[in-house]
């Protein structure tokens, strides 16, 4: 029987209460999926009187506080997928939410920045000869992350502990100086396809407090990424659980590691920032791809 009605279609954020609400690509996007043919409706994850049965597909767009409450999210994201198609998959964001996915990438063969993990109970182990960051393995915007000089040990240990005593588990990297001059690359990719890719200065500056707000997109620009980037993407996008057919969208964050070669930093496969302000050409493929998934 031929559709009659139009795909309705959630795009899940976060609800900003008063504050003003940080995701400006949120209305362009949402007009450009009405002029698919479908209807989009901006709806908070945690929205109580949400029916997510009532859609035809629930796009998790920007849940940016979902890292404060990542078991609540990861929770929703399993109702939320029992009720419609979620997008990306119930089991990628509980994969994705915790930071030690990093391991299982190496152990795949991926290239990623070297991460040691400290959980509660664990003995502190620090760097004594190199300048290092300390971040939760559930976290977002360097929430909680601080860069360290070799000699900074007592500031580190009280980081991790009060990371511990948030149940947090504590990952540490070293520093890879190439940040400061090659900046970190953002690789975008939505419905099985390279969107574009995007270049930022560093985001931890020494001396900056873990607990202190920070910008977390400094001196954003448009990259073209080099051909040996974009085969670390798809080397890292092929060890998701599931491989990357199962993905509608996905961010690979790059630094170049100490052999001058990039690595992954961070695989994005629940919230990304798309940054469509900056790549407006963006806005109708992303606005496609949805509707395409949502069956439009």
């Amino acid at each position: 029987m031929a559709r009659t009605a139009p795909s309705r279609i959630a795009l899940v954020t976060y609800d900003p209460g008063a504050d003003g609400h940080k995701d400006s690509d949120l209305p362009v996007l949402a007009r450009a999926v009405d002029e698919t043919g479908a209807v989009a409706e901006v709806v908070h994850w945690d929205d109580p009187e949400a029916e997510w049965g009532a859609y035809d597909l629930a796009v998790i767009r920007s849940t940016w506080d979902y890292s404060w409450r990542a078991e609540e999210f990861a929770d929703w994201a399993e109702r939320c997928a029992r009720a419609t198609r979620l997008a990306n998959p119930a089991h990628i964001v509980r994969w994705n939410a915790d930071k030690r996915y990093l391991g299982e990438l190496a152990d795949a063969g991926v290239p990623v920045v070297p991460t040691r993990y400290i959980a509660p109970g664990d003995p502190v182990e620090l760097p004594e000869d190199r300048e290092y960051v300390v971040k939760p393995t559930s976290g977002a915007g360097a929430r909680f992350a601080a860069r360290y000089a070799a000699g900074e040990r007592e500031a580190a240990v009280r980081q991790i502990e009060r990371m511990h005593a948030e149940k947090f588990t504590a990952m540490v990297q070293p520093y890879l100086t190439g940040i400061d001059t090659t900046g970190e690359r953002a690789l975008q990719f939505y419905g099985g396809r390279l969107l574009h890719a995007s270049r930022k200065g560093a985001v931890l500056t020494p001396g900056t407090p873990y607990d202190a707000d920070k910008m977390p997109h400094p001196d954003l620009r448009v990259w073209e990424p080099t051909g040996a980037e974009l085969a670390v993407a798809d080397r890292a996008l092929a060890a998701v659980p599931g491989g990357a057919s199962g993905l509608l969208y996905a961010r690979v964050d790059l630094v170049d590691g100490e052999d001058g070669r990039p690595c992954v930093m961070e695989l994005e496969l629940i919230e990304p920032n798309l940054f469509l302000w900056l790549h407006p050409e963006s806005v109708r493929a992303v606005a496609e791809a949805i509707g395409r998934a949502a069956g439009v």
